[in-house]
């Protein structure tokens, strides 16, 4: 009897030992290993730089290196379907212009992804989109100006702008009001805010449509000619859409933000909540808000129900002018 008793314990002891590094590591503080950061974007866009400049704050707090990782191409939908083809356990993380390019991906380039795939963190860049030209040129001084030359000869400029984006529904809307053929005018686009932006104030090409926020830091080589939003913006001496042409109609610009796998808050709870502190205390910091603030980032923090509630409102007014992004 002793003896068998004896076996036992040795054999429970033996099997506590093979058992313990298991539990160690199921006990190991999460993330286990470096978060990759998917950009769907072209490098030096603004959403590159957000996420850069998100990065090194949010490694203090989840005690990982954070990896950027770039996929651009096809106006995001290379991106996004890498994103949702990784495992959906917390590591990868999504900064994208969630809004409109998800939606505009699904609607007309056939991704085979959804909206509802994606659960926002937080977009703290809400932008609007801004037409301008480069501050060299001294012949495009006003809209007026411009709407004139466009009337009398429809070729006579050429515009830069993303394809399929919340700028070409605007730069379409703009068309419409000025009564001039869109398929008549030399529009060059391409894949990233970015190199639109380097292109009008380089110009390559004689107007671009951009995000406001992305053309901040080369404000002094650009001139700004109309702003779509509903007030003007401190930073630009532009009017807006509705004073220059009477017009109330555009399209919000890009929402720029973190996601994750719309799957992630119900199977791992607390690697969201890991997750979505570590994005909102880049909110909360000083320091960050400060740092970012240099770059001309935005920081502010709106939250997970206001900015899937705004990814929303964007998606029903995209899919009211799903018209004016097909092909003219």
């Amino acid at each position: 009897m002793t003896e068998s008793l004896t076996r036992r314990a040795a054999l429970a002891g033996s099997l506590a030992v093979l058992a313990a590094p298991a539990m160690v590591a199921a006990q190991a503080p999460w993330p286990t290993r470096p978060i990759n950061m998917v950009n769907p974007f072209a490098p030096g866009g603004y959403t590159d730089r957000l996420a850069r400049a998100y990065a090194p704050f949010m490694e203090r707090v989840l005690g990982r290196p954070i990896v950027q990782v770039s996929r651009p191409g096809a106006n995001g939908v290379l991106g996004h379907t890498y994103f949702l083809q990784q495992p959906d356990d917390g590591h990868t993380v999504l900064v994208s212009a969630l809004a409109p390019f998800v939606i505009i991906n699904g609607m007309f380039q056939g991704a085979r992804y959804r909206p509802e795939d994606f659960d926002i963190l937080n977009t703290p860049a809400r932008d609007f989109t801004l037409m301008a030209t480069s501050a060299n040129n001294q012949t495009l001084t006003d809209i007026q100006v411009v709407a004139t030359r466009l009337r009398a000869d429809p070729r006579a400029l050429s515009f830069g702008v993303q394809a399929a984006s919340a700028d070409f529904v605007n730069l379409a809307l703009w068309l419409q009001a000025i009564g001039v053929e869109r398929s008549r005018v030399r529009i060059v686009t391409y894949d990233g805010g970015g190199p639109v932006r380097n292109a009008t104030a380089g110009g390559v090409v004689d107007i671009g449509l951009v995000g406001g926020e992305g053309f901040l830091p080369i404000r002094q080589m650009i001139r700004p000619l109309l702003v779509f939003e509903a007030q003007r913006r401190d930073a630009y001496a532009a009017p807006t859409f509705r004073e220059a042409f009477n017009v109330q109609e555009f399209v919000a610009g890009s929402q720029r933000g973190f996601a994750v796998h719309a799957t992630l808050r119900q199977k791992h709870p607390d690697r969201y909540e890991r997750l979505l502190a570590a994005v909102k205390a880049v909110s909360d910091d000083p320091a960050a808000v400060e740092a970012l603030a240099r770059q001309e980032l935005e920081t502010t923090w709106y939250g997970p129900e206001e900015s899937n509630a705004s990814f929303r409102r964007v998606r029903a007014v995209m899919e009211t002018h799903a018209a004016l992004l097909r092909p003219a």
